[in-house]
């Protein structure tokens, strides 16, 4: 299938839920094609110990977005590469923008079937699916897939992982946003985007100053981040 852009997500990771947010207007508006594939934030750090790297909670966050990968992995083999996109955005919205008041969930939750079964429901798929959460038949698909995204960046990164214009095309860890930007500011950033990724040569852009990301489940009144200003340092809108 030929694509736009291959996106690499952990269903956990708030950032890559927000950025997949932005990839999802622009897509609409520029009739991208998007081929969402799978990284695990769980496989990747196999080798570290959670206890002392991690604070509490991680490791059962991370463990819950494989059982979830599992499940989109079989969602893939038996409905289609088109159907993981319908299953990510009903994951990522009862997972990132439902309010933790209204339903608090710990780590493990967020990767039980009591979450997961009404989400299939949602995405148009047989609940038999989360049958996956608890088996290992797809972990060397997402392993395999996890290290091809890998191989695209190296190693020192975490999701998302976008590779533009696949097979020949850029790809890097990021672009990582905080908060999502409005329908008409969505392609600006996205153009920016594109033109360092256009150019070979471009490594790597980073500051590790960040807020936390604009979203329900941090408490976050995401009402009042959209009536904010547009960006520029944070709140203005960029100037060409």
């Amino acid at each position: 299938m030929q694509v736009d852009l291959h996106f690499y997500f952990d269903p956990v990771c708030p950032f890559a839920w927000m950025t997949s947010k932005w990839v999802r207007i622009v897509a609409a508006q520029r009739d991208y094609k998007v081929d969402w594939r799978f990284i695990s934030l769980r496989i990747l750090n196999a080798h570290i110990d959670y206890d002392s790297h991690f604070p509490p909670e991680y490791e059962a966050g991370h463990t819950a977005g494989l059982r979830l990968l599992r499940v989109a992995a079989r969602t893939r083999a038996e409905h289609g590469r088109e159907a993981v996109a319908p299953l990510y955005e009903a994951i990522g919205t009862r997972l990132f923008d439902t309010s933790r008041e209204i339903d608090p969930l710990s780590g493990a939750d967020q990767g039980s079937r009591r979450v997961l079964e009404p989400l299939l429901r949602q995405a148009g798929l047989p609940v038999e699916l989360a049958d996956a959460l608890d088996g290992t038949s797809y972990d060397d698909e997402i392993r395999a897939e996890t290290e091809e995204a890998l191989s695209l960046t190296g190693r020192d990164v975490g999701t998302p992982i976008l590779h533009f214009n696949p097979p020949e095309g850029t790809a890097f860890f990021g672009p990582v946003i905080s908060r999502l930007p409005s329908a008409e500011d969505a392609g600006r950033l996205w153009d920016h985007v594109i033109g360092l990724a256009e150019f070979g040569g471009f490594a790597e852009l980073k500051r590790s100053l960040r807020e936390r990301p604009q979203l329900a489940s941090f408490g976050v009144d995401t009402e009042s981040v959209g009536k904010q200003e547009d960006w520029h340092g944070g709140s203005r809108r960029l100037k060409k």
